[in-house]
């Protein structure tokens, strides 16, 4: 297959899998090498075995990292602190793109950013919804969920200390009452304790806000 062939078959996809090729009745060896030299040149960007990206020169497709995290590991969702900056709540940039799935953690460190999953059981996995970026789907933790994902996962004490920390913001855009609806269907106390500490500073930092 000539690359000018390759571009017509795969330019309008996200994700370039190897085995949808394969599945077109090319051959494996074949394939394998030119696709590796490909890559070699700088056509193609390896994100995991098996799964490319055309580079820029030749993508039609824009490059969403949220989009992209979805495809790279499914059923997961963006949280944590990804979601939170999504929704515009934390105001850094975030060194990675942090998602929740139901399947084994892991990690993958591409040339165009790492994706990092941590593991949730199934009776957690919910609280996100669907988007569109730039023609793209998404799945992105609502607000609420993201921080609590935090404090799930990485077994955060919440004070209000912490909360400073995070340097949350916009925080007319937090539901309290979806914040508490939350984690009671969790199940855990701590949860249910940390959700307090959450409202009760979102619930003073509005005043304070209003006072200025």
């Amino acid at each position: 297959m000539k690359w000018e062939e390759f571009i017509r078959k795969v330019q309008g996809l996200s994700v370039v899998e190897t085995e949808l090729l394969l599945a077109g009745g090319a051959d494996p060896a074949v394939l394998q090498v030119q696709i590796s030299r490909w890559a070699k040149a700088g056509k193609l960007i390896p994100i995991r075995r098996g799964w490319y990206l055309l580079a820029e020169p030749y993508r039609k497709t824009p490059l969403v990292e949220t989009a992209l995290a979805g495809l790279l590991c499914a059923p997961s969702y963006v949280s944590m602190e990804m979601g939170l900056e999504w929704h515009g709540l934390i105001p850094d940039a975030t060194a990675m793109v942090t998602s929740v799935t139901t399947r084994r953690p892991a990690r993958f460190v591409t040339p165009v950013g790492t994706f990092d999953y941590r593991h949730i059981q199934p009776s957690l996995f919910w609280g996100y919804t669907q988007v569109t970026i730039r023609s793209q789907t998404a799945m992105i933790a609502l607000p609420e969920k993201a921080l609590l994902d935090i404090v799930y996962l990485r077994h955060v004490s919440v004070s209000e200390d912490y909360l400073r920390e995070l340097r949350l913001q916009q925080l007319s855009r937090f539901n309290l009452k979806r914040l508490m609806g939350f984690a009671r269907r969790f199940g855990y106390p701590r949860i249910l304790l940390a959700a307090g500490e959450i409202r009760r500073y979102v619930v003073k930092a509005r005043k304070e806000e209003r006072a200025r």
